[in-house]
């Protein structure tokens, strides 16, 4: 009886937390064949989560090596993410609203992710191929920064490192393509990309629009120096944020585009400035609010 019970409430658990989407995402999957691991199976390869099984500790949890049985191949088990990719969530035009908030506060998670990566990850990580679509949002819409097939260890005090060109033509630091260069620059500016794609919900690289404004990055900075990049944000966007705060991104995405990577800010300085301009505008927000409601009284 009891083991009954506890079956029937692991598979209450799987349906709550989007089980059953996980199995009808995969058998639309003619050609990838995956695999869900029971926590049994996760338990028995990491030796109970053992201590000794951490390969390190993240903002977004520890990674653990684990051995499975009949398994011959390195595989990479994640955490099922329910919200799909960053890059989904912006270009669903089912989703007609997006609240401004949620787009600051998924920006600033990333960036902090990033700059864990950069500054706090022994040896530091440098990503290599930060984009919308390597941005997982979970239930709440918590950003996670994933995808670490381009990424590079940075041995001691080495701040560039020379590679080949990897990554995703929309995103790619101008720098890195030309000296193939791959340094901690390389991600802010392709961050800023994000942050832009977050904030007009236009694709980093649209080939089926006019030529001059295929590049997002392009657009914007073209937009920017002629004074009217207050035109590429989203309408609702324009509608929700301050002036002083779009202003504010708008000089900070300008400074992360910078053609010579000297110019650009750390990515830790992004989060920063990020974080300080949604408290800015959450403040204007519950000033306006304040200000509304003694007039109801009267």
């Amino acid at each position: 009886m009891q083991k009954r019970r506890l079956i029937k409430t692991k598979q209450r658990f799987f349906e709550q937390n989007g089980g059953l989407l996980l199995q009808q995402q995969m058998s639309s999957f003619n050609t990838i064949r995956c695999k869900i691991y029971s926590i049994e199976e996760l338990e028995q390869a990491t030796n109970k989560f053992s201590e000794e099984c951490i390969l390190g500790r993240g903002g977004h949890g520890i990674v653990y090596k684990g051995i499975f049985e009949n398994v011959k191949v390195p595989v990479l088990v994640y955490e099922y993410i329910s919200n799909g990719t960053l890059y989904h969530y912006i270009h669903d035009k089912q989703k007609t609203h997006i609240p401004s908030d949620v787009r600051l506060r998924i920006a600033v998670e990333s960036a902090n992710a990033l700059a864990y990566m950069h500054s706090s990850a022994s040896p530091p990580i440098l990503h290599g191929d930060v984009k919308s679509a390597n941005i997982l949002l979970d239930d709440n819409l918590v950003a996670y920064v994933s995808d670490f097939g381009a990424s590079k260890l940075v041995p001691g005090d080495v701040a560039e490192i020379a590679t080949l060109v990897q990554g995703t033509i929309g995103y790619l630091d101008p720098e890195y393509i030309s000296t193939c260069q791959l340094t901690d620059k390389s991600d802010v500016y392709s961050f800023a990309v994000v942050l832009l794609e977050l904030l007009t919900r236009k694709k980093a690289l649209d080939l089926e629009g006019p030529e001059e404004d295929r590049s997002l990055a392009s657009s914007f900075c073209k937009a920017k120096k002629d004074g009217r990049f207050l035109e590429i944000f989203d309408a609702q966007v324009r509608d929700e944020l301050k002036l002083e705060v779009l202003e504010e991104i708008g000089d900070l995405v300008m400074q992360c585009l910078s053609v010579n990577r000297d110019e650009r800010p750390r990515i830790s300085e992004v989060a920063k400035t990020l974080e300080m301009t949604r408290r800015l505008q959450r403040h204007a927000v519950a000033e306006e609010i304040c200000t509304e409601e003694p007039e109801s009284l009267h």
